[in-house]
This record gives C-alpha cells, structure tokens and sequence, in this order.
C-alpha cells in the first residue's frame, strides 16, 4: 500500500503509475514544506513508489526504511533532513516512532507524513470510509492534536483517454470503478493529498512550514 495509495496486484499498480500525479505535486509539495530538493531524505515504506521517483528526481539523497515495528531509522543520530512516511507508514502519532524520526533529524529537520484527504474523486473508490478522509484531518483528530500540521494538495490520476480511465477503472475497482467511469468527462481524477507535518522537537521551524493548525 505504501507504493500507491491502494492495495493493487502488480500488473494494475502499473497501470496507475504513469496516471499517478503526473505533474509531480506530491514531491513538489513536500520540498516546499521540507525542503527535500538536494537534501538527506529518509523514506519510510515508500520503495517503487512514484513519489519516491519524483522526490529522487529533485536530487534529494534518498536513503529508503521499513516500517517495521518498533520503528529503526537507518543512520547515525543528526544524519538527515526530512524523513517522509507514505500512506501505510505514521497511522497517526506515536511517541516512538517520533522519537525515532527526533534522532536521526538534523537540528529544524521535517517530518512529512502523506496520507489521502478525501472529497475527491479518488474517495469514491475505496470500499468503505476511511479516517484519512474525515477524522484524522479533524482539529480534534489525532495529528493535528499531536502537534502536526497539515497541508492539502490538490492533485490528479491522468489518463490519456476516457476510454483508458474507464478500463482501468473498471478492471481494478469492479463496480465502484464503473460507476465513477460513468461520471467522467475528462480523463482524470480529482485527488487530494494530506501532508501532516512537523519539526523536530528541539528545532526551529524550517521555511515552508506553514502556521500551526491546518495550512
């Protein structure tokens, strides 16, 4: 899950690939409130994932970790700049795995946890509600009560034709896919990102941060 944000056999994760955030706003996002460009970056249970790519492909020196529990870094302690968790990694704050991300940050390093946000199209999907798409992007909910902010993004899935979507659609989301198909016009898909972010405990905040709360 960690490479898209659902659980897909190989042959259809592939397909979404190519379609998956073309314009690179995932990566672009998290260098403005990292930065990632050119810096030391841990990535936590991201290995094949596009955004791995894209954020690699801003020349970040990507050093790629498990989420194996309890959480281990790879690295010496001050070693890196950003650690970054996709979807299936950071469920919501853990004193642990902050304390684990804590050590091996550089003094202003940036935690960046990417998670879905909902109300969008991409939402339509999944076979029941999950808390990314409501609780968890809450005042209440759990990262922004841990000290997190949060960042939405607004980004797309982009086929090269309706007729490419739909087939897709249909052939990795059955009913649910063809009933959104059916709703097309264009072909893409609205997609929402949430990044939940944070500096190191004992940092000051680095550019980009954004103001405490929702951005």
């Amino acid at each position: 899950m960690s490479q898209l944000p659902f659980d897909l056999p190989a042959d259809l994760a592939a397909r979404l690939r190519p379609a998956f955030d073309m314009e690179a706003k995932i990566a672009r996002g998290l260098d403005a409130l990292g930065p990632v460009a050119e810096r030391d970056v841990v990535i936590v249970d991201g290995a094949g994932s596009p955004v791995t790519a894209a954020v690699r492909a801003l020349g970040a020196r990507i050093v790629e970790a498990s989420a194996a529990r309890p959480l281990r870094l790879p690295g010496p302690d001050g070693s890196v700049d950003a650690v970054v968790g996709l979807w299936s990694s950071f469920r919501g704050p853990d004193a642990g795995d902050e304390a684990e991300v804590d050590r091996v940050l550089r003094p202003g390093g940036r935690q960046l946890v990417v998670h879905d946000y909902g109300r969008d199209d991409v939402s339509r999907l999944a076979e029941a509600d999950r808390p990314e798409y409501g609780a968890w992007s809450q005042r209440n909910g759990p990262f922004l009560q841990g000290g997190f902010r949060l960042r939405v993004l607004h980004c797309w899935w982009t086929f090269e034709t309706v007729e490419d979507a739909t087939d897709f659609l249909v052939a990795a989301f059955g009913e649910r896919g063809s009933a959104l198909a059916a709703t097309l016009r264009r072909p893409r898909l609205s997609y929402n990102v949430a990044v939940y972010h944070r500096t190191r405990a004992d940092g000051e905040p680095a550019l980009g941060a954004g103001s405490p709360g929702a951005d």
